[in-house]
């Protein structure tokens, strides 16, 4: 998994409430079994809609998404991460999360940062009314910048910080702790019981 430290750009003003992980990316397309290729179905019924945000060539590229309470609710999706990661999303910014997909976020390299409500709200219209609006997020400080007039903190857990700046998915962690890994295997052999009496007898009844 890729690691995060710094990202910039403009953002998507996704200014809606209760964003759920069927929205995000609908059930047909769970059956593929690729972890890759879902960027283009992701919001695919609000996509018809020739305005909906994300059809805004303004908008095109934009690593950063704002969104608003309660973003990724709903059920357990990881195919919702992979497909905000596919369309090139890094940052998700919103007043609060589905706790499922915050998690999920984590394990694949996609930020997710809570501000509070006026904090999004002004992020959202400055989105809206100038779209090539850059924000800065520096996920060592913290921070989220706009220009050098505006900067907030964010809190995030510790754990989900340290996987994000090393790339640090499932796999990776485990093999943080590879030499212990190698250490315990060595010595296997001689922690196994010894089954060598009984297949002796075994043999000779059979």
């Amino acid at each position: 998994m890729k690691s995060v430290k710094q990202v910039s750009g403009n953002a998507f003003p996704l200014n809606r409430a209760d964003v759920d992980t069927d929205q995000i990316i609908p059930k047909q397309f769970l059956k593929r079994i690729e972890r890759t290729g879902y960027g283009e179905f992701a919001f695919f019924d609000w996509r018809k809609d020739d305005d909906f945000i994300i059809n805004q060539p303004d908008y095109a590229g934009a690593p950063i998404m704002l969104a608003q309470q309660n973003f990724g609710c709903g059920s357990s999706r990881e195919h919702a991460v992979w497909a905000l990661d596919d369309m090139g999303i890094e940052a998700v910014i919103a007043p609060s999360f589905g706790d499922i997909f915050r998690n999920n976020s984590s394990k694949v390299g996609l930020l997710t940062i809570q501000l509070p409500q006026e904090d999004v709200d002004y992020l959202m219209s400055r989105a809206e009314e100038l779209p090539s609006s850059e924000i800065k997020i520096d996920l060592q400080a913290q921070t989220v910048s706009v220009g050098a007039e505006w900067t907030r903190q964010f809190e995030i857990d510790p754990f989900a910080k340290h996987r994000l700046l090393n790339g640090l998915d499932d796999i990776g962690l485990t093999l943080e702790n590879e030499d212990d890994i190698s250490g315990f295997e060595s010595k296997r052999d001689a922690l196994k019981p010894d089954t060598t009496p009984a297949l002796e007898s075994a043999t000779k009844m059979g």
